[in-house]
Protein backbone atom coordinates (compact mmCIF):
# COMPACT_ATOMS: atom_id res chain seq x y z
CA UNK A 1 0.00 0.00 0.00
CA UNK A 2 2.49 2.40 1.05
CA UNK A 3 4.42 2.00 -2.94
CA UNK A 4 1.24 2.43 -4.35
CA UNK A 5 0.97 5.58 -2.51
CA UNK A 6 4.18 6.53 -3.52
CA UNK A 7 4.17 5.96 -6.81
CA UNK A 8 0.93 7.71 -6.53
CA UNK A 9 2.41 10.78 -4.61
CA UNK A 10 5.23 10.81 -7.59
CA UNK A 11 3.21 10.60 -9.99
CA UNK A 12 0.81 13.58 -8.92
CA UNK A 13 4.24 15.51 -8.41
CA UNK A 14 5.48 14.96 -11.81
CA UNK A 15 1.99 16.39 -13.24
CA UNK A 16 2.36 19.10 -11.15
CA UNK A 17 5.88 20.11 -12.58
CA UNK A 18 4.68 19.47 -16.16
CA UNK A 19 1.57 21.35 -16.00
CA UNK A 20 1.43 24.49 -17.83
CA UNK A 21 0.61 27.88 -16.45
CA UNK A 22 -1.70 28.98 -19.15
CA UNK A 23 -3.13 26.59 -21.97
CA UNK A 24 -4.78 26.89 -25.02
CA UNK A 25 -6.26 24.98 -28.37
CA UNK A 26 -8.21 26.04 -31.20
CA UNK A 27 -6.59 26.96 -34.91
CA UNK A 28 -3.79 24.61 -36.52
CA UNK A 29 -3.31 27.25 -39.33
CA UNK A 30 -1.24 29.12 -36.87
CA UNK A 31 0.39 26.20 -35.07
CA UNK A 32 3.58 26.43 -36.11
CA UNK A 33 4.61 29.86 -35.46
CA UNK A 34 2.38 29.61 -31.81
CA UNK A 35 5.08 25.93 -31.06
CA UNK A 36 8.17 28.07 -32.29
CA UNK A 37 7.27 31.38 -30.12
CA UNK A 38 5.91 28.97 -27.24
CA UNK A 39 9.71 27.41 -26.67
CA UNK A 40 11.58 30.63 -27.07
CA UNK A 41 9.05 31.85 -24.29
CA UNK A 42 10.14 29.36 -22.10
CA UNK A 43 13.80 29.06 -22.25
CA UNK A 44 13.24 33.01 -21.34
CA UNK A 45 10.53 33.24 -19.06
CA UNK A 46 10.57 29.33 -17.49
CA UNK A 47 6.78 29.38 -18.33
CA UNK A 48 5.16 27.04 -19.66
CA UNK A 49 2.31 27.35 -22.25
CA UNK A 50 0.58 24.61 -23.92
CA UNK A 51 -1.77 24.48 -27.19
CA UNK A 52 -3.20 21.89 -28.76
CA UNK A 53 -4.09 22.20 -32.63
CA UNK A 54 -8.11 21.52 -32.21
CA UNK A 55 -8.91 23.38 -35.53
CA UNK A 56 -10.97 26.98 -34.92
CA UNK A 57 -14.59 25.36 -33.83
CA UNK A 58 -13.18 23.30 -31.21
CA UNK A 59 -10.93 26.33 -30.14
CA UNK A 60 -14.00 28.37 -30.36
CA UNK A 61 -15.96 25.88 -28.42
CA UNK A 62 -13.19 25.08 -25.41
CA UNK A 63 -13.42 28.65 -25.03
CA UNK A 64 -16.80 29.18 -24.19
CA UNK A 65 -16.96 26.04 -21.89
CA UNK A 66 -13.80 27.96 -20.44
CA UNK A 67 -11.93 24.46 -20.69
CA UNK A 68 -8.86 26.88 -21.67
CA UNK A 69 -7.37 29.68 -20.54
CA UNK A 70 -7.24 30.72 -24.70
CA UNK A 71 -8.13 29.84 -28.16
CA UNK A 72 -7.24 30.43 -31.00
CA UNK A 73 -9.59 30.93 -34.28
CA UNK A 74 -9.35 31.99 -37.71
CA UNK A 75 -12.50 32.79 -37.94
CA UNK A 76 -12.83 35.68 -35.98
CA UNK A 77 -16.00 36.69 -34.10
CA UNK A 78 -18.16 39.65 -34.67
CA UNK A 79 -18.46 42.26 -31.63
CA UNK A 80 -22.44 40.77 -31.31
CA UNK A 81 -20.87 37.16 -30.90
CA UNK A 82 -17.92 38.56 -28.37
CA UNK A 83 -20.58 40.17 -26.32
CA UNK A 84 -22.55 36.61 -25.70
CA UNK A 85 -19.84 34.70 -25.23
CA UNK A 86 -17.79 37.46 -22.92
CA UNK A 87 -15.06 37.37 -24.57
CA UNK A 88 -12.34 39.48 -25.98
CA UNK A 89 -10.47 38.83 -29.47
CA UNK A 90 -7.25 40.16 -31.20
CA UNK A 91 -4.76 39.38 -34.00
CA UNK A 92 -1.96 37.28 -33.48
CA UNK A 93 -0.39 36.67 -37.24
CA UNK A 94 -1.55 36.84 -40.85
CA UNK A 95 -0.63 33.64 -42.51
CA UNK A 96 -1.59 32.55 -46.01
CA UNK A 97 -3.60 29.18 -47.57
CA UNK A 98 -1.42 27.59 -50.34
CA UNK A 99 -2.87 25.44 -52.78
CA UNK A 100 -0.53 22.46 -52.87
CA UNK A 101 -0.86 19.45 -55.29
CA UNK A 102 0.69 16.42 -56.19
CA UNK A 103 1.01 15.61 -60.26
CA UNK A 104 3.87 13.41 -60.86
CA UNK A 105 6.37 15.24 -62.75
CA UNK A 106 4.86 18.35 -63.03
CA UNK A 107 6.90 21.57 -61.80
CA UNK A 108 5.56 25.01 -61.58
CA UNK A 109 1.50 25.34 -61.93
CA UNK A 110 -0.89 28.39 -62.34
CA UNK A 111 -4.54 27.96 -61.49
CA UNK A 112 -6.67 31.00 -62.76
CA UNK A 113 -9.65 32.06 -59.93
CA UNK A 114 -11.66 30.26 -62.77
CA UNK A 115 -9.98 27.29 -62.50
CA UNK A 116 -9.92 27.31 -58.92
CA UNK A 117 -13.40 28.03 -58.13
CA UNK A 118 -14.24 25.40 -60.26
CA UNK A 119 -11.98 23.00 -58.84
CA UNK A 120 -13.72 23.59 -55.54
CA UNK A 121 -17.09 23.46 -57.30
CA UNK A 122 -16.45 19.80 -58.17
CA UNK A 123 -16.61 20.57 -61.76
CA UNK A 124 -13.21 20.07 -63.44
CA UNK A 125 -12.64 16.34 -63.38
CA UNK A 126 -9.46 15.50 -64.92
CA UNK A 127 -6.08 17.71 -64.88
CA UNK A 128 -6.29 17.90 -68.69
CA UNK A 129 -9.24 20.09 -68.19
CA UNK A 130 -8.90 23.60 -70.94
CA UNK A 131 -9.38 25.47 -67.50
CA UNK A 132 -5.94 24.16 -66.26
CA UNK A 133 -4.41 23.86 -69.19
CA UNK A 134 -5.20 27.29 -70.51
CA UNK A 135 -3.01 28.71 -67.97
CA UNK A 136 0.03 26.06 -68.23
CA UNK A 137 1.24 26.07 -71.95
CA UNK A 138 3.76 23.80 -72.50
CA UNK A 139 3.08 21.88 -69.44
CA UNK A 140 2.10 18.41 -70.74
CA UNK A 141 -1.23 17.80 -67.91
CA UNK A 142 -1.69 14.13 -67.40
CA UNK A 143 -5.52 12.89 -68.17
CA UNK A 144 -5.92 11.56 -64.45
CA UNK A 145 -8.76 12.07 -62.49
CA UNK A 146 -8.69 15.37 -60.20
CA UNK A 147 -8.67 15.12 -56.13
CA UNK A 148 -9.49 17.50 -54.19
CA UNK A 149 -8.21 17.62 -50.76
CA UNK A 150 -10.37 19.91 -48.13
CA UNK A 151 -10.44 19.38 -43.97
CA UNK A 152 -13.07 17.26 -42.38
CA UNK A 153 -13.55 19.09 -39.13
CA UNK A 154 -14.93 22.68 -38.80
CA UNK A 155 -12.20 24.96 -39.38
CA UNK A 156 -10.57 28.40 -39.45
CA UNK A 157 -8.76 27.85 -42.59
CA UNK A 158 -12.39 26.31 -44.40
CA UNK A 159 -13.70 29.60 -43.52
CA UNK A 160 -10.60 32.12 -44.88
CA UNK A 161 -10.69 29.43 -48.19
CA UNK A 162 -14.59 29.92 -48.91
CA UNK A 163 -14.54 33.53 -48.11
CA UNK A 164 -11.88 33.43 -50.90
CA UNK A 165 -14.44 31.37 -53.29
CA UNK A 166 -17.32 33.52 -52.15
CA UNK A 167 -15.44 36.35 -53.46
CA UNK A 168 -14.02 34.88 -56.83
CA UNK A 169 -17.18 33.18 -57.95
CA UNK A 170 -20.91 34.12 -57.75
CA UNK A 171 -21.67 30.20 -58.07
CA UNK A 172 -20.35 29.26 -54.84
CA UNK A 173 -21.25 32.74 -52.93
CA UNK A 174 -24.89 31.62 -54.12
CA UNK A 175 -24.56 28.05 -53.35
CA UNK A 176 -22.48 27.78 -50.70
CA UNK A 177 -21.23 30.98 -49.61
CA UNK A 178 -18.25 31.32 -46.09
CA UNK A 179 -18.15 28.48 -43.86
CA UNK A 180 -16.08 26.62 -41.02
CA UNK A 181 -17.35 23.21 -42.84
CA UNK A 182 -19.37 21.92 -45.41
CA UNK A 183 -20.60 19.17 -47.47
CA UNK A 184 -18.20 19.40 -50.40
CA UNK A 185 -19.60 19.43 -53.75
CA UNK A 186 -18.31 16.85 -56.77
CA UNK A 187 -17.77 12.93 -56.54
CA UNK A 188 -14.04 13.04 -56.38
CA UNK A 189 -13.04 14.62 -53.22
CA UNK A 190 -11.75 13.52 -49.37
CA UNK A 191 -11.49 15.36 -45.89
CA UNK A 192 -8.08 15.68 -43.67
CA UNK A 193 -8.51 16.74 -39.89
CA UNK A 194 -6.56 19.83 -39.22
CA UNK A 195 -3.53 21.13 -41.99
CA UNK A 196 -1.34 18.50 -40.94
CA UNK A 197 -3.60 15.91 -41.83
CA UNK A 198 -4.81 17.93 -45.41
CA UNK A 199 -1.06 18.44 -45.93
CA UNK A 200 -0.75 14.29 -45.41
CA UNK A 201 -3.40 13.29 -47.94
CA UNK A 202 -1.98 15.58 -50.78
CA UNK A 203 1.27 14.34 -50.22
CA UNK A 204 0.47 10.89 -50.53
CA UNK A 205 -2.55 10.95 -53.00
CA UNK A 206 -1.38 11.22 -56.81
CA UNK A 207 -3.05 13.33 -58.79
CA UNK A 208 -4.60 15.65 -55.83
CA UNK A 209 -5.05 19.34 -54.55
CA UNK A 210 -6.17 20.89 -51.33
CA UNK A 211 -5.60 24.02 -49.82
CA UNK A 212 -3.44 23.87 -46.57
CA UNK A 213 -1.23 26.72 -44.27
CA UNK A 214 1.56 27.75 -46.08
CA UNK A 215 4.14 25.93 -43.32
CA UNK A 216 2.41 22.99 -43.18
CA UNK A 217 2.97 22.73 -47.00
CA UNK A 218 6.00 24.34 -46.92
CA UNK A 219 7.04 21.75 -43.85
CA UNK A 220 5.59 18.30 -46.03
CA UNK A 221 8.08 19.75 -49.09
CA UNK A 222 4.67 20.26 -51.08
CA UNK A 223 4.26 21.82 -54.33
CA UNK A 224 2.32 25.12 -54.64
CA UNK A 225 0.64 26.33 -57.11
CA UNK A 226 1.17 30.15 -58.59
CA UNK A 227 -2.44 31.87 -58.54
CA UNK A 228 -4.10 34.41 -60.03
CA UNK A 229 -4.75 37.72 -57.70
CA UNK A 230 -7.67 40.56 -58.07
CA UNK A 231 -5.08 42.46 -60.58
CA UNK A 232 -4.83 39.55 -62.84
CA UNK A 233 -1.26 38.73 -62.19
CA UNK A 234 -0.25 35.43 -61.05
CA UNK A 235 1.79 35.00 -57.38
CA UNK A 236 3.79 32.59 -55.85
CA UNK A 237 3.48 31.68 -52.44
CA UNK A 238 6.35 33.57 -50.48
CA UNK A 239 6.99 36.02 -47.90
CA UNK A 240 7.03 39.29 -50.07
CA UNK A 241 3.42 38.19 -51.51
CA UNK A 242 2.37 37.36 -48.30
CA UNK A 243 3.54 40.76 -46.86
CA UNK A 244 1.78 42.37 -49.43
CA UNK A 245 -1.31 41.21 -49.06
CA UNK A 246 -1.39 42.02 -45.22
CA UNK A 247 -0.64 45.44 -45.90
CA UNK A 248 -3.55 45.95 -47.14
CA UNK A 249 -5.69 44.47 -43.38
CA UNK A 250 -8.10 46.39 -41.77
CA UNK A 251 -8.03 45.60 -38.28
CA UNK A 252 -9.55 48.06 -36.28
CA UNK A 253 -9.48 47.92 -32.23
CA UNK A 254 -13.25 49.57 -31.69
CA UNK A 255 -14.31 46.41 -33.55
CA UNK A 256 -12.44 43.81 -31.55
CA UNK A 257 -10.56 43.99 -34.71
CA UNK A 258 -12.95 41.66 -36.62
CA UNK A 259 -12.17 41.67 -40.35
CA UNK A 260 -11.30 38.90 -42.82
CA UNK A 261 -8.77 39.83 -45.28
CA UNK A 262 -8.74 37.41 -48.22
CA UNK A 263 -8.84 38.39 -51.93
CA UNK A 264 -7.01 41.87 -51.15
CA UNK A 265 -6.49 44.52 -53.53
CA UNK A 266 -2.28 45.04 -55.00
CA UNK A 267 -0.34 43.73 -57.76
CA UNK A 268 1.98 42.21 -55.85
CA UNK A 269 -0.56 40.53 -53.56
CA UNK A 270 -0.83 37.13 -52.89
CA UNK A 271 -4.78 36.27 -52.62
CA UNK A 272 -5.63 33.53 -50.16
CA UNK A 273 -4.82 35.30 -46.97
CA UNK A 274 -5.61 35.38 -43.27
CA UNK A 275 -5.31 36.76 -39.82
CA UNK A 276 -5.33 34.29 -36.86
CA UNK A 277 -7.47 35.68 -33.66
CA UNK A 278 -7.01 34.93 -30.15
CA UNK A 279 -10.08 34.57 -27.92
CA UNK A 280 -9.75 35.50 -24.36
CA UNK A 281 -12.41 35.06 -21.42
CA UNK A 282 -13.69 38.62 -19.86
CA UNK A 283 -13.98 37.49 -16.23
CA UNK A 284 -10.63 35.97 -16.33
CA UNK A 285 -8.10 39.35 -16.13
CA UNK A 286 -5.34 37.85 -14.11
CA UNK A 287 -4.95 34.44 -16.26
CA UNK A 288 -5.70 37.01 -19.53
CA UNK A 289 -2.33 38.69 -18.31
CA UNK A 290 -0.55 35.85 -18.38
CA UNK A 291 -1.56 35.01 -22.10
CA UNK A 292 -0.71 38.77 -23.29
CA UNK A 293 2.11 38.30 -21.46
CA UNK A 294 3.29 35.89 -23.75
CA UNK A 295 2.18 37.53 -26.90
CA UNK A 296 3.45 40.57 -26.16
CA UNK A 297 6.71 38.41 -25.66
CA UNK A 298 6.36 37.19 -29.13
CA UNK A 299 5.42 40.53 -31.24
CA UNK A 300 8.73 42.26 -29.47
CA UNK A 301 10.87 39.64 -29.72
CA UNK A 302 9.79 36.56 -32.10
CA UNK A 303 8.70 38.20 -35.06
CA UNK A 304 11.88 36.96 -37.04
CA UNK A 305 10.92 33.16 -36.09
CA UNK A 306 7.23 33.89 -37.79
CA UNK A 307 9.20 35.47 -41.07
CA UNK A 308 11.28 32.19 -40.56
CA UNK A 309 8.12 30.35 -41.19
CA UNK A 310 6.51 32.07 -43.76
CA UNK A 311 4.02 34.05 -41.78
CA UNK A 312 3.64 38.11 -41.92
CA UNK A 313 4.36 39.73 -38.12
CA UNK A 314 1.90 42.13 -37.54
CA UNK A 315 3.71 45.52 -37.92
CA UNK A 316 4.62 47.96 -34.51
CA UNK A 317 1.78 50.41 -35.58
CA UNK A 318 -0.56 47.19 -34.96
CA UNK A 319 0.31 45.65 -31.67
CA UNK A 320 0.72 49.23 -30.67
CA UNK A 321 -3.07 49.29 -31.38
CA UNK A 322 -3.11 45.90 -29.46
CA UNK A 323 -1.46 46.49 -26.41
CA UNK A 324 -4.10 49.56 -25.81
CA UNK A 325 -6.57 47.18 -26.33
CA UNK A 326 -5.10 45.05 -23.62
CA UNK A 327 -4.61 48.11 -20.93
CA UNK A 328 -8.60 49.70 -22.01
CA UNK A 329 -10.21 46.29 -21.32
CA UNK A 330 -7.63 45.32 -17.84
CA UNK A 331 -5.52 42.23 -19.32
CA UNK A 332 -1.99 43.86 -19.42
Amino acid sequence: MKKINLLLALALATSIATAADIKGSGASFPYSVYQSWIKAYHTSTNVEVDYVKKGSSHGIADMKARAVDFAGTDAPLNPDQLNEAKLYQFPAVVGAIAISYNIPNIGELKLSREALAQIALGNVKYWDDKLITSTNKGVKLPHEKLTFVHRADGSGTTFNFTYYLSKISKEWRKDFGTKKSLNWPGDHHIGGKTNTGVAALVKQTPYSVGYIDYADAKNNGLSMATVENKEGEYIKPELKSFQAAAAKADLDPAKDFYAVIGDPVGKDAYPIVAATFILLPKEKPEIDKKVTAFYDYSFKNSANLASELGYVPLPDSLTDKIRKYWSEKGVM
